[in-house]
C-alpha cells in the first residue's frame, strides 16, 4: 500500500501501537515509562568502582537484591540474589536497610514494597523495567473477565489464583475475591487449597503454569481447561465452556519461557546424546511433558548442584542464568546448554544494566531519593491479603 492510499484511509494508529513505537507512555503500564536522570556513560571504564563506593557510603542503609535473571553485571553488586518471592521476603527480613535496591522488574519491586515496612524505600533502578506477562492482565479486564463469570453464573464458585509474576492491581484483586497468590515452586499446593474453597479456578496471568499443574501435577485432562482470552468478546468462550470448566486459563505467558518448542527437545537430544533437558513450568505443554525434570529456578539451581560430574544438561529457562549456571559448574564437569539454539535474554529483566544501578546508587549516596516503587494502601491490604493467605498454605 502507498503512502497516497495510506493518507486516503485516513489511517490512525491506536494508543498501543505508539506506545510499543516508544511515541508514548502509559503511566499505569509496567513498558513505556521514562526514567529521569542522566545516566553514567555504559563505556565508562571507572563504573564497576563507582558502584562499589556509593554501595559503600550508604552502609547499611542499603539493600540489593538481584534477581537471577538479572546481568553478572549487576549480580556482583547483590546482598542476596534469589526468585521474586524470595527476595521479597529477604527485603522484608532486613527492617535496618532504609533502601531496598532491587534489581529485577516493576511487580517485583511492587511486591518488595508490599511486604516491607511503611520506613522502608523500595527502588528500582529503571522504571522501563518491567514484565510483559504481568502487562497481559490489567486490573480492567480482571474486572471484566468476572463480570463475565457472574453472567454465567460461576462467579461464586470460582476462586482467584493468581502468579507472583503480577501487578500488584492483580494481586489485590485475588485477594479481594477470596484467592491466593502461588510461586512456581508452591502451584500444586495453592490449587489444592483453592480446590477445597471452590469449584473452579480463575488462574492468572501465566495460562501454562496453571495448566502444566493441573494436568501434570494434579491429573486433570487438557479438557478440564479452558482459555479465557481477554481481547475477545466474553473471553472467547461460551456460558457453557465455563461452566464445564475447571481451571479457567488467562491468555497469557513468559516472553522467554513460551518461545521453547518441542522442537528445541528434540534438537538438543539429537545433537547431545544423554542430555538431560531440565525446564520451567512456565514452557508450553508440549515442552514440559518432553522434558525430564520440571521446576522452578529454585529448583533448577538446586537440581544442577546435585548433578554428578560430567553429566549433560539442556535448560529450558532465561539466558543470563543458564551462562551463570554453566560456568559455575564447569570445574565440574557438568556440561550445562541452553535449550533452544536462538539466544534469548529477558529484555525487561536487561534494562538493569550498570549505568542505572550507578546512578540509582550515587543518587541515594547523595540524599536523593529515585525511582521509588510505592502501592497504594488500599491495593496493598489486599493484595497483602493474598500473600499472607499463600504463606499459610500447608
Amino acid at each position: 500500500m502507498t503512502t497516497a492510499q495510506t493518507q486516503e484511509l485516513d489511517v490512525q494508529p491506536t494508543p498501543l501501537a505508539l506506545l510499543l513505537l516508544g511515541r508514548e507512555a502509559d503511566p499505569k503500564s509496567e513498558r513505556g515509562v521514562e526514567c529521569p536522570g542522566d545516566l553514567p556513560s555504559p563505556s565508562d571504564p571507572d563504573l564497576v568502582e563507582r558502584a562499589r563506593k556509593a554501595k559503600e557510603k550508604l552502609g547499611d542503609k542499603v539493600f540489593v537484591l538481584g534477581h537471577h535473571y538479572q546481568r553478572d553485571e549487576v549480580i556482583q553488586f547483590a546482598d542476596v540474589t534469589g526468585d521474586s518471592f524470595k527476595l521479597a521476603r529477604d527485603a522484608a527480613a532486613r527492617p535496618e536497610a532504609e533502601y531496598i535496591v532491587f534489581c529485577g522488574v516493576h511487580f517485583m519491586a511492587e511486591s518488595a514494597d508490599i511486604l516491607t515496612s511503611e520506613d522502608q524505600k523500595v527502588v528500582l533502578p529503571d522504571l522501563a523495567a518491567g514484565c510483559s506477562m504481568a502487562d497481559m492482565a490489567t486490573a480492567e479486564q480482571v474486572a471484566e473477565c468476572w463480570d463475565v463469570l457472574t453472567e454465567a453464573g460461576i462467579a461464586e464458585q470460582v476462586v482467584p489464583v493468581s502468579y507472583m509474576n503480577s501487578s500488584a492491581d492483580i494481586k489485590a484483586f485475588t485477594g479481594k475475591h477470596g484467592g491466593t497468590i502461588c510461586t512456581s515452586s508452591n502451584a500444586k499446593r495453592a490449587l489444592d487449597w483453592a480446590f477445597e474453597q471452590g469449584e473452579k479456578v480463575l488462574f492468572l496471568p501465566d495460562q501454562h503454569l496453571g495448566r502444566n499443574t493441573a494436568v501434570r501435577d494434579m491429573g486433570m485432562s487438557l479438557e478440564d481447561c479452558v482459555l479465557y482470552n481477554p481481547h475477545k468478546p466474553n473471553g472467547g468462550l461460551t456460558a457453557d465452556e465455563l461452566r464445564a470448566a475447571k481451571m479457567i486459563l488467562w491468555r497469557g505467558h513468559c516472553s522467554v519461557h513460551g518461545r521453547f518448542s518441542l522442537d528445541s527437545v528434540n534438537d538438543v537430544r539429537e545433537r547431545i546424546p544423554g542430555v538431560n533437558v531440565l525446564v520451567h513450568p512456565e514452557c508450553k505443554h508440549e515442552v514440559v511433558a518432553a522434558a525430564d525434570y520440571v521446576g522452578s529456578t529454585e529448583y533448577i539451581i538446586k537440581g544442577l548442584e546435585a548433578a554428578p560430574a560430567g553429566s549433560k544438561w539442556a535448560i529450558g529457562t532465561e539466558l543470563n542464568l543458564v551462562r551463570r549456571l554453566a560456568n559455575r559448574f564447569a570445574p565440574e564437569g557438568k556440561e550445562i546448554v541452553f535449550l533452544d539454539k536462538t539466544v534469548c535474554f529477558c529484555s525487561t529483566m536487561n534494562r538493569i544494566d550498570l549505568p542505572h544501578l550507578v546512578w540509582a546508587l550515587e543518587s541515594l549516596a547523595e540524599g536523593n531519593l529515585v525511582n521509588r516503587i510505592e502501592v497504594d494502601k488500599e491495593t496493598e491490604a489486599f493484595a497483602k491479603l493474598a500473600l499472607e493467605r499463600m504463606l499459610a498454605l500447608p
